[in-house]
Parts: structure tokens; C-alpha cells; sequence
């Protein structure tokens, strides 16, 4: 995993990108697995889509290092975290996907928690 992140283009990034990953390593218990060519996934779990009943392997929590910006994969909806969104700081999301640029922008103990919350959903 480290010769992926150390890929990563930008010193910052790389940087948040190693703090990450130790956060998830921590929450989760697990060592992390690269899913197709650029997402870090902790955790496997059988998803069943809710609208096309399709099922697939996926991870419970992960991050990718994006060019634009870090994507946090923690959750399927951001329903279960709309009162840490409002603490989180400067972000995005979309679907399942929080956005931030750097972790500097965030308050990072309100990730922790969210980051220890996802990991613990089944």
C-alpha cells in the first residue's frame, strides 16, 4: 500500500493519504486492500442493491486519493452522519461520498468518530 500512496501526485496528499489510512487501520482492525487501481478499502461485505437487487463484494470503509480531491467511501448514505457533517468542516458529498481537499480543512476528530462509527456498522 505504500508504494501506491507514495504514487500519489502531491507531498500534501500523500501525507493526508498515510494519516488516513492509519485511521482506518485503526477503527477497522483490518489491513488495507486496494480495489481496482486507486481505492483503499478496509473490511468486506456482500452489498444488495436495494433498487436493482444486484449483489456485489465490497468494502466497508475506504478512501481513494483522487487528483481534485480525497474521496471518502464511509457509509452507503450520509443519512447516519448529518449531525457530524455540520462539525466535519469544509467538504462535499455525493451519494456515499464525502469530498474534502485536505485534511487541514477538516476538523479531525469529528472524522475519527465518523471514521469509528462506519467501521463498526455491519
Amino acid at each position: 500500500m505504500e508504494d501506491f500512496i507514495n504514487s500519489v501526485d502531491g507531498a500534501q496528499k500523500r501525507q493526508d493519504s498515510f494519516a488516513l489510512l492509519d485511521m482506518m487501520k485503526t477503527a477497522t482492525g483490518e489491513e488495507p486492500v486496494l480495489w481496482g487501481s486507486a481505492i483503499i478499502g478496509f473490511g468486506h461485505k456482500r452489498y444488495k442493491s436495494e433498487r436493482s437487487g444486484r449483489e456485489v463484494d465490497w468494502f466497508r470503509i475506504g478512501f481513494a486519493p483522487r487528483k481534485a480531491n480525497l474521496s471518502l467511501y464511509l457509509t452507503v448514505t450520509m443519512g447516519e452522519h448529518t449531525a457530524a457533517l455540520e462539525h466535519l468542516g469544509k467538504h462535499k458529498t455525493a451519494g456515499g461520498c464525502i469530498y474534502i481537499n485536505k485534511l487541514s480543512d477538516i476538523n479531525l476528530p469529528v472524522l475519527q468518530d465518523m471514521i469509528e462509527t462506519a467501521a463498526k456498522r455491519q
